[in-house]
């Protein structure tokens, strides 16, 4: 049973609704556009929003959206078509309201879809009902055993009918192109023999037999006639020895038509010998394919048409020709088949640059989806070869051949729709702006509490320092929280970082007050414990900004997850970032997905607290093999809130979405 079943337009015009079980779709549908339409995550056409699965199909075309909802826990076979068959229906039915492409003519259609919408879905549910197996079907009720026994039996010296087709075939070509009396010759011999054949001697010929033997009967009756007839045409005709006297132009003036009739004596009114009817196709007058006259004019002659027929003809050709292109450009609808090549070298070259294999196959499955259906602009002046360059299908000898304009249209569409989507990828929904945030808890009178987690090794503490330096910089106050209380020399290496950024930010430029300080309680404590001492002191000191540094883990580590788990039930930091390298590529995927998946796994909160943000770090390693954030950003919808650049306290940058999509498109 159908939840709902709704069609709106891209604009987010509602057309029509069904409601079946639930009171509104309202929350679903919008969950949908929110987390999946405007994220550009269409690679897969399901979507599940709490105990609903949502399936959806786009109409490129003409900008709809047809959603269908129902029950997670049923296994509905029929949705699928019943999708397609709505889709298709209500498209054509109300083509012309929607081909108007305005809001205030699809606000004021009338859309009555409903009873069309019942009749599909009855039809759809009839066609899912289990069907009762098949009998057996037995051998009196095949085609082998309505063949009789004749039939299979093969004499002696006869060839079976299957590998006496081929050989059949070629024989009745050769006898059709070879002369009659031949072929008689040949078929005399067969039919002069003492074999019995036929039905009357009890023996059944097959089809190609009979067809054989007609054809034989046929050439010997009518061959020998159609020869004698072509030989007594060849004898009457007669033949002209040389030529009667020297043909005369006269080079101006009028011509001596005496000198120029070559025709024959006639006899009775008509002339001897006169030439077949096909000699007027010289002129064109016939009915054959025209010969064009013998061109007798003098050079000065030649070259002046030749620049006056130019102009027309470049004039004729490049018409036609950009008519060709517009006609096979400007109306072309895009379909799977267009895009499948593009598609096919966007991903190899996505997972080139190290983006996931599965992320690149459901990008361009994306792509593929929003490109679908779309009608190509009109045939662009980019496409055209410029001057001196061969044109399509001709070959240079210094340049390879161009590739068709329809392709390197289809190209530059499926190019710019993907750069669209990775674009949207890197900014998601839920932006991180820490400053504003913090000017708000300070609105509030307490501390903003930041908590930083990752697996061993991909710089947690360094990039602590980096964060710690850029808020002293905009003049907040941080207090470092030493909550790593495993690795032997994690104490003493953010009581360093502290000591420089002591340095850099001294008391003195500052009225006398600490701006950077460390709350460490040595090795071997309970970590969640430290935390929440360190963000009672800081509220106590009035400190702007808590970082909570935590030890290093791998995500498959069930105790230490659980530890990081009641760290952050405990404690509600107000961000969680996970901290990972660009080195790694698809491992820091699933890093990511782990630690987030232990974070719902071993939290004793009814709404469990989960990853908020990323900081990407060693990102000037990696040239432009920029997929991990491609990766890590699409699988999570999270934001890389910060990146690592280098090992100086300025080497933060946040994330350029249009610089890393360049890096990533980059040949």
């Amino acid at each position: 049973m159908l939840d709902f079943f709704t069609i709106f337009s891209k604009g987010g015009l509602v057309l029509w609704c069904f409601q079946g079980v639930s009171d509104s779709c309202t929350g679903p549908v919008n969950a949908l556009i929110r987390s999946v339409l405007l994220q550009e995550r269409g690679g897969n056409n399901s979507f599940t929003h709490e105990a609903l699965t949502l399936k959806y199909k786009l109409d490129n075309q003409f900008e709809l959206v047809f959603v269908v909802g129902f029950q997670k826990i049923l296994t509905l076979t029929y949705v699928d078509k019943l999708i397609d068959d709505v889709h298709r229906l209500f498209r054509d039915k109300y083509r012309t309201e929607i081909q108007q492409q305005s809001a205030l003519s699809l606000l004021n259609g009338t859309f009555d879809f409903q009873n069309d919408f019942l009749r599909l879905l009855r039809e759809a549910e009839e066609s899912s009902k289990v069907r009762a197996p098949t009998t057996m079907k037995k051998f009196e009720d095949s085609e082998k055993a309505k063949k009789p026994v004749r039939s299979m039996i093969e004499t002696r010296g006869e060839k079976p009918k299957e590998k006496a087709k081929n050989s059949k075939k070629n024989k009745g070509a050769k006898k059709e192109g070879s002369d009659g009396p031949l072929a008689t010759s040949k078929a005399v011999p067969a039919e002069k023999s003492g074999l019995p054949v036929g039905p009357e001697n009890g023996i059944e010929l097959s089809k190609e037999e009979l067809i054989r033997r007609k054809r034989e009967e046929f050439i010997q009756k009518h061959g020998r006639g159609m020869e004698k007839s072509s030989k007594s045409s060849k004898s009457d005709a007669p033949k002209e020895k040389g030529k009667k006297a020297p043909r005369v132009w006269a080079l101006g003036g009028s011509v001596n038509k005496e000198v120029l009739d070559y025709s024959a004596p006639t006899a009775n009114g008509a002339p001897e010998g006169a030439p077949p009817e096909d000699i007027n196709l010289i002129r064109g007058t016939g009915s054959g394919r025209q010969l064009q006259d013998l061109d007798c004019s003098s050079s000065d002659d030649e070259g002046a048409a030749q620049h006056s027929t130019k102009p027309s003809a470049t004039k004729g050709t490049l018409g036609g020709m950009f008519g060709m292109l517009k006609g096979l450009v400007g109306s072309k609808s895009l379909s799977r088949e267009d895009m499948e090549s593009v598609l096919d070298k966007m991903r190899d070259h996505l997972i080139a640059k190290n983006v996931a294999a599965d992320i690149a196959v459901q990008l361009c499955e994306s792509v593929a989806n929003k490109l679908e259906g779309k009608v190509m602009g009109t045939f662009s002046s980019k496409y055209l070869p410029g001057p001196g360059s061969a044109w399509v299908g001709i070959t240079h000898p210094r340049r390879p051949p161009r590739p068709p304009p329809f392709l390197l249209a289809v190209t530059s569409t499926v190019k710019l729709a993907l750069q669209e989507s990775l674009v949207q990828i890197l900014q998601p929904q839920r932006r991180v702006d820490m400053l504003r945030d913090i000017m708000d808890a300070q609105r509030h009178q307490r501390p903003y509490v930041v908590t930083f987690c990752g697996v061993n090794g991909v710089g947690k503490s360094t990039n602590l320092a980096k964060i710690s330096f850029w808020l002293l910089e905009n003049g907040f106050s941080v207090l470092i929280a030493a909550c790593d209380t495993f690795r032997a020399g994690a104490v003493e290496q953010l009581r360093t970082h502290t000591q420089r950024l002591r340095a850099l930010h001294p008391p003195e430029n500052h009225g006398g007050r600490a701006m950077v300080q460390l709350f460490e309680k040595g090795y071997g404590k309970d970590a969640a414990g430290i935390a929440m001492e360190a963000i009672a002191f800081a509220r106590n000191q009035g400190f702007d900004v808590v970082l909570v540094d935590t030890a290093g883990r791998m995500q498959d580590n069930a105790p230490l997850m659980t530890a990081l788990a009641k760290l952050i039930t405990v404690n509600t930091p107000d961000l969680v970032l996970f901290v990972g390298e660009a080195l790694v590529g698809n491992e820091a995927v699933d890093q990511l997905v782990k630690f987030n998946r232990a974070l719902a796994d071993h939290s004793m909160a009814q709404t469990p607290r989960l990853i908020d943000g990323i900081v990407l770090t060693k990102f000037d390693t990696i040239d432009d093999k920029v997929g991990a954030a491609i990766s890590m950003t699409y699988i999570t919808s999270k934001p890389i809130v910060f990146v690592g650049t280098g090992q100086t306290y300025c080497d933060l940058r946040s994330l350029n979405a249009k610089a890393v999509v360049a890096a990533l498109m980059k040949a």
